[in-house]
């Protein structure tokens, strides 16, 4: 049986920017990860995510994602990649509408005092020729908005960890926890035994496997992405097409990219999707349907009709959501040991710099500098009411 310091289970996303933070203070820890890493089983994988200082999800948001952008940059000079690219980010929808993502979006802004401009329907289609914008829908651009490429972002949490001195095992899946009567925790997996003082849970879809008293709390759903022939690749370059978040009152909210990375297309995605929920993480419907498509394209034929060609390549992954959409970051609240990372529902990953941060901090500190008060168990208002009562929660 090997002991370490910290044990962080699901080396995704949030978890190798966790190991990663923990290694380079000097913690001996541990990383398992049931797949390889990177892979593409779960919310991590692919080619890009957005990146946004603007946040109509909450305003509190922006404290973190400065500091995100802070120590993404930091891993770029550590690692030597290029990370993060700059496109800017468009949010767009009917200006009527006084609670919609550009309302929001804009407030944030104003709140915080970022950088932004307001622009009409034919300033939209001036600057950005692939975006057919309608009248009385007004856009928010902020330039600081862009693109993380995850699997490299990933990569380079990983080997900075290990640089650093982390141990990583793959293939390993992790089975069960306990916490012993020593105040240690032992954490069994399909090939070992292993103990540790601390023990960090970012398993992602997987996390009711191992925290029972979430089912029915994070809620994994089959998402779908597509990716879709363009008739004008300028139009469509990351110099002139930004990443965006736009919200239809018929079609519901959309986001999507420019092409990158030298895969042809532009990418869109419809958050919740189909609303399809799936209960068990290992089984997900990956097969791409007709509803799937038609979902998708809907949007680009209306706002971005240059891209209405051919389905060039479309993939099936998972959002983790919980009932108000928001992360849980937080202590096992009977098992102070033990740190929960997860449910971020369907656009936390660029905050994962941060949130690595922020893990290290719970583990090492009990508390951290950030303000993470969104996300605690106990701000969860339909999941706090279907907590109560449960014997470890």
């Amino acid at each position: 049986m090997s002991h370490f310091d910290v044990i962080v289970v699901g080396i995704g996303g949030h978890g190798s920017a966790a190991l990663y933070q923990l290694a380079k203070k000097c913690q001996k820890v541990l990383g398992l990860e049931q797949f390889s890493i990177p892979h593409d089983r779960g919310s991590s994988h692919g080619y890009s995510r957005i990146i946004r200082l603007q946040y109509h999800e909450h305003p509190d948001y922006v404290p973190l994602l400065r500091r995100a952008y802070e120590l993404w940059h930091e891993l770029e000079d550590e690692s030597g990649q290029n990370l993060l690219h700059t496109t800017g980010c468009l949010e767009f929808a009917d200006e009527a509408n006084a609670d919609s993502v550009f309302a929001n979006a804009l407030a944030s802004a104003v709140e915080h005092g970022l950088e932004h401009e307001v622009l009409t329907s034919e300033e939209v289609h001036a600057r950005f020729p692939g975006i057919t914008m309608p009248a009385g829908f007004k856009a928010l651009f902020q330039p600081d908005g862009g693109i993380l490429a995850p699997e490299k972002c990933i990569k380079a949490h990983q080997e900075a960890a290990v640089w650093h001195g982390a141990t990583i095992q793959t293939e390993e899946k992790v089975l069960s926890w306990t916490v012993l009567s020593s105040g240690e925790v032992e954490v069994k997996t399909a090939k070992g035994v292993y103990t540790c003082s601390k023990l960090v849970l970012t398993a992602g879809a997987w996390i009711p496997e191992l925290v029972p008293e979430l089912q029915g709390v994070a809620r994994a759903q089959r998402q779908v992405i597509g990716w879709f022939e363009v008739s004008d690749h300028e139009a469509f370059s990351t110099e002139k097409f930004p990443v965006f978040i736009l919200e239809d009152e018929e079609l519901g909210e959309y986001y999507g990219f420019p092409e990158f990375d030298g895969l042809p297309g532009m990418k869109i995605g419809k958050f919740y999707h189909l609303y399809q929920a799936c209960e068990e993480p290992d089984n997900l419907d990956r097969a791409i349907t007709s509803a799937d498509e038609e979902l998708l394209r809907a949007a680009v034929r209306k706002y971005f009709p240059k891209a209405n060609g051919k389905l060039c390549k479309a993939v099936a992954c998972m959002f983790t959501n919980t009932s108000d959409k928001r992360f849980i970051v937080d202590f096992h609240p009977q098992h102070p040991q033990v740190v929960l990372c997860s449910a971020c529902s369907g656009h936390g990953f660029k905050f994962c710099s941060v949130m690595g941060e922020i893990l290290a901090d719970l583990v090492l500190r009990g508390t951290t500098d950030s303000n993470i008060d969104l996300h605690r168990i106990s701000s969860l208002r339909e999941a706090t009411r279907e907590l109560v009562g449960r014997s470890r929660l």
